[in-house]
């Protein structure tokens, strides 16, 4: 794999409250492959927002977002939003099942030449602790953390190049924290890909164990911008 392919590039983003406050002041950065990154910050500092700027979700009033050092035509929107793929702290899952969810995507035109492949599902889920009758699960009977697994797992089949992760495991207990950090440094590490992340947190443990490069917002800028996550 080539470390230093770019597959996304934020430049001078910017964006004002209605009230005029600025959300987010010409943050600027650069995901290589291979690249881990997190972005901190206080509540409210523009963490989230910055994320779903990336993923194309909410408005930039200045700057742009650059897909593979190209900036993204309308028409290509559906399929950046399959490649680069944000998920909610608060996953958003559809009635029905687990397996029903994980099916979900395959019923949209950009992911018409992906496959659901259950045998990597179950061995998914068995590397996060949980047994393949997980599946038939309903999703209004998930604790946070389950809900949290079934949309990261829904996200991994589509094999995107980049994940925007907020908070991904804020519900989740200690040890499914481990397995699911164990099981991203893995998938970002597979040869012959070009894969990289960017992952808010609030915990600075957390922060120092999943990435090597960190962003920090206050108010909306970079106040510091650094290699090192400490």
């Amino acid at each position: 794999m080539n470390n230093t392919q770019t597959v996304l590039e934020a430049r001078s983003i910017g964006r004002n409250a209605a009230s005029g406050e600025r959300l987010l002041n010409s943050v600027t950065f650069t995901v290589n492959a291979g690249e881990k990154w997190a972005i901190t910050g206080a509540t409210g500092a523009g963490k989230t927002l910055l994320l779903r700027a990336l993923a194309l979700l909410d408005p930039i009033e200045t700057g742009e977002v650059l897909w593979r050092g190209e900036a993204i035509a309308d028409d290509q929107i559906p399929r950046y939003r399959r490649d680069v793929i944000f998920l909610h702290q608060r996953a958003v899952l559809t009635e029905g099942t687990v397996a029903t969810n994980l099916h979900q995507p395959f019923s949209f035109k950009t992911s018409a030449n992906a496959n659901h492949n259950r045998d990597a599902i179950v061995g998914n889920l068995t590397r996060l602790g949980q047994a393949s009758q997980f599946l038939e699960k309903f999703s209004k009977d998930l604790s946070g953390g389950e809900a949290q697994i079934v949309a990261f797992l829904r996200a991994m089949q589509l094999n995107p190049s980049v994940l925007l992760l907020d908070e991904p495991t804020s519900a989740m207990d200690a040890g499914t924290v481990e397995r699911f950090e164990s099981l991203i440094s893995d998938w970002i590490a597979e040869p012959r890909t070009e894969r990289a992340y960017v992952w808010v947190s609030h915990d600075p443990d957390q922060i120092a164990r999943v990435s090597d490069h960190c962003l920090r917002l206050e108010s909306g800028k970079q106040s510091n911008f650094t290699h090192d996550p400490t």
